[in-house]
């Protein structure tokens, strides 16, 4: 019944999404909006007699029948904006929805998520930037968010599915339709290891003005928008100058100054409205966060300083096997138990090697 009441407050006249958070802040939840009197409900700051008459309407509940029995069907969760599942970071931007529709299976609390844009009419440098960023955070716990359009959207979501990566699209119309149609095969396998993220209910079509809405949430999702390639006037820049007034980090690739799909990346470092990026690695140190892979590189440059050739060769041989006993070990290294014997203690000294009962070794 709770689920009734929340899409009902999303349908009313004149109660967009300021307002019906105002509702539920007076009133506790949607469903006590509903069960307030029309002049209890007039007191409350920006609501009228008119928009109280709204409210109070039988048509409100009655509308919303059939996209309930929609969501039953097709196993849509509802994100409500006063309940802890709703997106943390979304949640935190003044104009978010009150409601969202997600199907999928992504973390949408996922600590490091990244938003990637761009244009619809990348180059194959743009979708080479895109896959190859995109894949450096193949071993990295992120959640990478996009629009679902043609070109560099398209391209990071692929890039996502092929690294398996989470990847969410955030769509401009109801989930009763894909848009682009071309998109379909994409948008089915995202469900798998992602999902689909809209604010609007099904029999909602792609109409030109859901986009730049479409963005809002995009950008809200994310720690960073990467732009990887875009022109000056297009969605991507709408996007990183939301994410701007949002106070959250925005990335762009350079590019050819001479090609036009490169000029909106260029203009917004150029402003300063995007920090300079040229690899994951970049983005990384911009945003403090660790990444698995530079670790692993860092903790193998670490044991070539720290270990001398014979260490070397018997940490190779340890690692190689999973665990070993001293005496299979003084048979692979041809050295004497003795010598062994020392080299091991040298090994779990500098923390590289961990003994077990019974003479075994073992790597961390």
């Amino acid at each position: 019944m709770k689920l009734v009441y929340q899409l009902a407050l999303t349908q009313i006249k004149g109660v967009g999404n300021t307002l019906a958070k105002q509702l539920i802040d007076h009133c506790g939840s949607a469903e006590e909006v509903f069960r307030s009197s029309k002049k209890q409900l007039m007191l409350i700051p920006g609501i009228g007699e008119r928009v109280a008459g709204n409210i109070l309407h039988k048509e409100v509940m009655n509308a919303i029948e059939k996209e309930v029995a929609f969501i039953d069907k097709h196993k849509i969760k509802v994100l409500f904006w006063s309940e802890p599942e709703y997106p943390v970071k979304l949640k935190q931007c003044i104009d978010a929805p009150v409601l969202l529709y997600f199907k999928g299976n992504a973390n949408l609390q996922t600590k490091k998520v990244i938003s990637i844009v761009g244009t619809r009419n990348a180059s194959d440098y743009g979708k080479s930037i895109c896959e190859e960023f995109v894949a450096s955070f193949r071993q990295e716990e992120v959640l990478v968010v996009s629009g679902l359009a043609h070109g560099i959207d398209s391209f990071a979501h692929e890039a996502c599915l092929k690294n398996q990566i989470a990847t969410v699209g955030v769509l401009g119309h109801g989930l009763d339709r894909i848009y682009p149609a071309i998109n379909r095969t994409l948008a089915t396998d995202m469900l798998k290891n992602g999902g689909l993220l809209t604010e609007y209910p099904s029999g909602t079509n792609p109409d030109r003005q859901n986009f730049p809405s479409r963005n809002r949430i995009i950008a809200g999702l994310a720690d960073v928008t990467v732009v990887v390639e875009a022109t000056i006037k297009g969605g991507a820049l709408i996007t990183a100058e939301i994410a701007n007034a949002y106070n959250r980090d925005v990335c762009a690739f350079p590019g050819d100054i001479k090609r036009q799909s490169s000029s909106g990346c260029n203009h917004l470092i150029k402003t300063h409205r995007a920090h300079l990026i040229s690899s994951a690695k970049d983005l990384a140190y911009l945003m403090n966060w660790d990444l698995t892979s530079e670790k692993k590189e860092e903790k193998q440059l670490s044991l070539e300083i720290i270990l001398n050739p014979e260490e070397k060769h018997v940490f190779d041989i340890v690692k190689e096997s999973g665990s070993i006993g001293i005496d299979a070990l003084a048979y692979k290294t041809n050295l004497t138990q003795s010598k062994l014997a020392i080299l091991l203690l040298e090994l779990e000294m500098k923390g590289v090697l961990i003994a077990l009962p019974g003479k075994m070794y073992r790597t961390p």
